[in-house]
């Protein structure tokens, strides 16, 4: 099995890939960490900014580490705000048997009265460095853009807009093989 974690900054992406691999015993990959590992080596001239050059960079990648995975029966987390929404296009249907996929997106309501939670929590899991362009404007348009690509594309979606725990745990069921 492969789980496909996808949505905006600041919605629990890490959060929910350490819960499964807990859960599961399962390896993830973060496609932050690929990203990073790929700029600071100077083998994408990109920057942590350029989201759609780099989801065009990185998915190639990552779509045949998924399907390596597939091909062995080795079972994979990956999670990160670069999985296309036309991820399904690029998978046999046998392939698709395998994967789960949720993308994280939170409401503006939610946004615009949990905004110093979803500040304070920013460092759950990794520790980021400069968090100074975590603004409500940019998660309500980044949601937004997220919830409009899912519809759009029949993509599988977890929305938060009241509890955050309850609807995390949400996701966490509609991700079960």
């Amino acid at each position: 099995m492969i789980w496909l974690i996808a949505g905006a900054s600041h919605t629990g992406k890490t959060l929910l890939a350490q819960r499964l691999l807990e859960t599961y015993r399962v390896p993830y990959l973060s496609m932050d960490h690929l990203k990073m590992g790929m700029i600071r080596s100077g083998m994408l001239a990109l920057t942590v900014q350029d989201d759609e050059p780099l989801t065009e960079a990185l998915w190639p990648v990552v779509r045949e580490i998924i399907k390596t995975a597939v091909e062995n029966r080795q079972h994979l987390i990956v999670e990160g705000g670069y999985l296309p929404f036309t991820w399904r296009e690029d998978f046999p249907a046998q392939m698709l048997e395998e994967l789960r996929y949720c993308c994280l997106v939170m409401t503006e309501g939610y946004i615009r009265s949990h905004m110093d939670e979803i500040r304070g929590f920013a460092n759950a899991i990794e520790q980021r460095l400069d968090d100074g362009d975590c603004t409500a404007e940019r998660l309500v348009a980044e949601n937004r853009h997220n919830l409009e690509q899912c519809q759009a594309h029949g993509c599988p979606y977890c929305l938060i807009e009241s509890d955050y725990q309850r609807e995390i745990a949400g996701a966490e069921r509609l991700l079960r093989p």
